[in-house]
């Protein structure tokens, strides 16, 4: 079964940097259409050049927890590229969390911005694959790749918010998966362990002893680099898992097989 997504167009959110940026590139490599969306439009602008008519790549820059947002974000993939046939919703926000203060929102911010952002985009670029494929009974009609988090699995009381949404997010891709099934249109997850994303960086440059922490509750001892994880996105997006469904796939160096509670979990 091909692993082929060429010709296919992708939506990309997060694009601007460390995931996101690596997998919408690696997806330009392998023949697609990418529309990269995040917030950042002028980290955007410099990693991507010229937002070009005619390109396979193209930006687009807006605040995605916004409704019209995603839908002008929807509407500018279809005007570049006519189609959607991918969803990546790589776009997470890792919010330190005080769980004993009830005045810290960090929970809201990391729901709104986890959850309920992927949930609507996926909701409307859905509704565009089953009118897209009007009449056409064959294979695949559309994928949802979530990138979700093993803190969905463990506690870490200083990452509250961000393991509730990202705990939430894994029963949103079951349950979409369910609801999408007959529509042809799969959705599946990859919680990742720790990989050297913008907000790990920032958070080691903050922490010195922070990397050492991970590394030695990683079976693997270090931390990945965004390119580790764009194959298994890709496969994810294409014919090769055809069958697959509502599974959340899990790329952490081993992490989840410990269980020291205390261990990082970013």
């Amino acid at each position: 079964m091909s692993f082929s997504i060429s010709g296919k167009t992708a939506i990309v959110t997060g694009g601007a940097n460390g995931v996101g940026l690596a997998i919408g590139r690696h997806f330009v490599d392998k023949g697609a259409n990418v529309m990269f969306a995040d917030m950042d439009e002028k980290q955007l602008a410099h990693e991507l050049g010229n937002n070009e008519d005619g390109s396979a790549q193209r930006y687009f820059a807006g605040d995605l927890r916004e409704k019209l947002t995603l839908a002008n974000l929807l509407s500018a993939t279809i005007d570049a590229f006519e189609q959607v046939d991918i969803l990546v919703n790589a776009s997470r926000q890792v919010v330190p969390s005080d769980p004993l203060n009830p005045d810290d929102d960090a929970v809201e911010l990391s729901l709104n911005q986890n959850l309920l952002a992927p949930l609507r985009l996926s909701q409307l670029v859905a509704k565009r694959m089953i009118k897209q494929a009007d009449g056409d009974e064959d294979g695949t009609v559309g994928t949802i790749v979530n990138l979700s988090s093993i803190a969905a699995r463990r506690t870490h009381p200083d990452l509250l918010g961000y393991s509730v949404s990202t705990a939430a997010l894994d029963q949103m891709t079951r349950n979409l998966a369910v609801s999408l099934a007959p529509h042809r249109i799969r959705v599946n997850g990859v919680a990742i362990g720790s990989v050297m994303s913008a907000s790990l960086q920032n958070t080691l440059r903050d922490n010195t002893d922070y990397r050492a922490d991970i590394e030695d509750h990683t079976p693997l001892g270090r931390i990945a680099s965004a390119s580790e994880l764009v194959s298994a996105v890709q496969y994810l997006s294409s014919e090769a898992s055809g069958f697959m469904t509502g599974q959340i796939m899990t790329i952490d160096g081993g992490r989840t097989l410990l269980d020291p509670v205390a261990a990082p979990a970013h």
